[in-house]
């Protein structure tokens, strides 16, 4: 206490100077408009500056909910997108429109792309409505098929895995083939068994077939980016350069087919009386 009372004592003269500058200042600007105006304007200058870092700060660790309401809203656009263009193709009429896809927004948290059989872990599982046999993509492309899943938890086999095989096509043309991986480059998968008669050419679109309950038809792989013919098999060998970035998956759209067990059930049927 004693302290305060020196400190007063030695800088009363500035302290003194301090306070009549204050009351002269608050008189100044209240009896003149022009200095109220200068210092409302200036009061909220800084204010509004002070707000406005603020915000920035506020907006920046805020990045990762709204990158997640971003997924979500991209996750009932593509939902929406892909069964009115189903919709649209079948000629099904809007009063009787049968819901056929949904889609699962999941997290990667491992993603493996540098072995044989590579694979990918997502924070996502059966509460989510994840299990075996979904497929997997990115607003990009194909990523790869669920494989396992616990609570929380799947794992999917990724399209760098060489017991991936998925059908697929050219986008121009109704010539299908097997997509497959034999390592190497992550960035390179090839699509087998495509017809010789097929219109094969460099920076062609690769897509899913639909020939499968897996992926619907339509959803983009990659391009061409050379071809082979073997004479003796009559079959093209074709290198695709794939749209997805396959070393940095974030979010990633499961797809679940809501006729799969119809179909699959119906077909089981018909093979058996074969």
């Amino acid at each position: 206490m004693q302290q305060i009372v020196n400190f007063f004592i030695k800088y009363r003269n500035f302290l003194l100077y301090v306070l009549l500058l204050f009351i002269s200042l608050v008189f100044t600007i209240q009896s003149h408009s022009y200095h109220r105006s200068k210092f409302v304007n200036s009061a909220n200058f800084l204010s509004g500056g002070i707000y406005s870092g603020l915000d920035n700060i506020t907006a920046y660790f805020d990045l990762k909910v709204h990158n997640a309401q971003l997924v979500e809203e991209n996750n009932r656009l593509r939902t929406k997108l892909l069964n009115t263009r189903d919709s649209i193709s079948q000629k099904i009429d809007t009063a009787t429109f049968h819901k056929r896809f949904r889609f699962i927004t999941a997290k990667t948290i491992n993603n493996n792309y540098t072995f044989k059989d590579n694979f990918l872990t997502l924070r996502a599982g059966s509460k989510d409505g994840l299990k075996q046999d979904l497929g997997v993509i990115t607003s990009k492309g194909i990523v790869g098929i669920v494989d396992r899943t616990s609570t929380n938890y799947a794992t999917v086999i990724s399209i760098l895995n060489s017991n991936s095989q998925i059908n697929a096509k050219l986008k121009k043309s109704n010539h299908f083939g097997i997509l497959v991986w034999r390592g190497g480059d992550p960035n390179i998968v090839d699509l087998i068994d495509v017809q010789s008669k097929a219109p094969v050419q460099k920076g062609d679109t690769i897509v899913t077939g639909g020939k499968s309950t897996i992926f619907p038809e339509g959803i983009g792989i990659g391009t061409i980016k050379s071809f082979e013919l073997d004479p003796s098999e009559n079959f093209y060998s074709i290198k695709v350069e794939l749209f997805n970035d396959m070393t940095n998956i974030g979010y990633v759209y499961v797809i679940e087919n809501l006729d799969r067990e119809e179909i699959q059930t119906l077909e089981q049927q018909t093979a058996d009386e074969q």
